[in-house]
């Protein structure tokens, strides 16, 4: 096994919550979200940090860079998300992002992109968040899966990924758009790509089923095929359950896939055994944040920079 990859960053940024609800602006579209949450809101917020904290220790303990940031705001619900605010990419280059739900730009922090600029080489910040008031958005590595290797951006088109945007991004970070329609069974679009879909070095798992297009569908698996990936097919029940919403990153001995508990369990065996042949499994038990609809793949935004 390869230990190093482009796709796996060593490093993340984890916002820790000290607020933390399910956002009632962003419940309309996310149908992964809860309609409703037991406890009181002091007890909800409490878990949620005890749960960031704990994959903190988790990746840490695995050498996983991990860059905390304390959100101590009440105006930010959706904060232990920031992979949809910003991204970084390989070359020095980062992007900041327009966000859908009005409450969520105020999850941008002047305070991280300053801690990337010191430890990290940034050559070139291009910031999208002004074309918002003009409708349009693109919720960063939530609502694109990036195929750093093969340099191809697989997006859902949904309120949070605008097509033109996805273009513009495209082609100032050089990758190839590949645009496509997922729904549910219900026929409710699915609102972010990454939880339909993980793309890893070695293999990628996505919910084949969910996408609408039989012609779309085939190209995606074609190109997944070409790329030399294994694909792990995830059923309907599974992508509701975090299964597609898991994580390639790198510690001190390799390469591992860091997902939810809640995901681990909805995997069949031979998907385990099939993942296991190429990295080890890390779940991490985030119930309460699963709530606000995202899972371990939002709570992570990968550094793909070179240190200083």
């Amino acid at each position: 096994m390869k230990s190093h990859s482009v796709q796996a960053p060593s490093a993340v940024v984890l916002i820790r919550p000290h607020h933390f609800f399910p956002n009632p602006q962003t419940a309309a579209d996310n149908s992964f979200q809860a309609d409703n949450i037991d406890g009181s809101p002091d007890a909800v917020a409490k878990a949620a940090f005890r749960e960031a904290s704990e994959v903190i220790a988790t990746l840490e303990g695995r050498g996983v860079r991990v860059h905390v940031f304390e959100d101590e705001t009440d105006q930010t619900p959706d904060s232990v998300f920031p992979n949809n605010w910003f991204s970084t990419h390989p070359g020095g280059h980062m992007a900041i992002y327009p966000m859908f739900a009005a409450n969520r730009r105020k999850e941008r922090r002047h305070d991280v992109v300053d801690m990337l600029k010191q430890k990290y080489r940034v050559q070139e910040v291009i910031d999208y968040s002004g074309l918002e008031p003009d409708g349009l958005f693109l919720e960063g590595t939530g609502a694109m899966v990036l195929d750093h290797i093969e340099r191809i951006a697989y997006a859902i088109r949904s309120n949070r990924t605008d097509p033109v945007l996805l273009e513009r991004f495209c082609t100032q970070f050089n990758y190839e758009p590949m645009v496509f329609e997922a729904r549910d069974r219900k026929g409710v679009a699915v609102y972010h790509t990454n939880v339909l879909m993980c793309i890893a070095t070695d293999f990628a798992a996505i919910s084949l089923s969910m996408v609408a297009e039989a012609k779309r569908r085939a190209e995606i698996v074609r190109r997944l095929e070409e790329s030399g990936r294994e694909i792990i097919d995830l059923s309907e029940e599974q992508i509701a359950r975090f299964a597609g919403n898991m994580m390639e990153v790198r510690g001190k001995d390799g390469r591992i896939l860091a997902l939810s508990q809640t995901a681990y369990e909805a995997l069949g065996r031979s998907q385990i055994e099939t993942i296991e042949s190429y990295i080890p499994l890390v779940p991490l038990n985030i119930p309460t944040i699963e709530k606000a609809g995202g899972s371990v793949r939002c709570m992570l935004a990968g550094i793909h920079l070179s240190s200083r």
